[in-house]
């Protein structure tokens, strides 16, 4: 993923916290903020109750794979995605499916990468 599309600063991520509207399904909790920019930017934040720090690379590595294809249809937003413990079970496929779920809710429109 690009730096420009990345939060990296724990500022940021603060930012987000603090003030944010917050989109749930059953897998993923999306915190998304106005940024004032033009373009999206994107944080994961992953706890170390998911697993070790190989686990959640990995997952990351994935989430960030699916941010990076699809984001030219999110709006200009700061998002913090948190996954759940149990997704880092699923496939790559389950991951993609289920994010656009509720990146679709958070935006209230289909997204691209949504599969029914």
């Amino acid at each position: 993923m690009e730096k420009r599309i990345s939060l990296r600063k724990d500022a940021d991520f603060q930012r987000v916290y603090k003030r944010n509207q917050a989109f749930y399904n059953r897998d993923f909790t999306v915190l998304v903020k106005n940024n004032g920019q033009k373009h999206p930017r994107f944080g994961f934040s992953i706890s170390k109750k998911i697993g070790k720090a190989n686990v959640r690379n990995s997952l990351k590595r994935k989430l960030r794979d699916i941010i990076r294809i699809n984001y030219g249809s999110i709006n200009a937003v700061d998002v913090v995605i948190i996954p759940k413990k149990h997704t880092i079970d699923f496939t790559y496929d389950d991951l993609k499916k289920s994010l656009g779920h509720v990146l679709s809710k958070a935006f209230k429109k289909k997204m691209i990468f949504y599969v029914k």
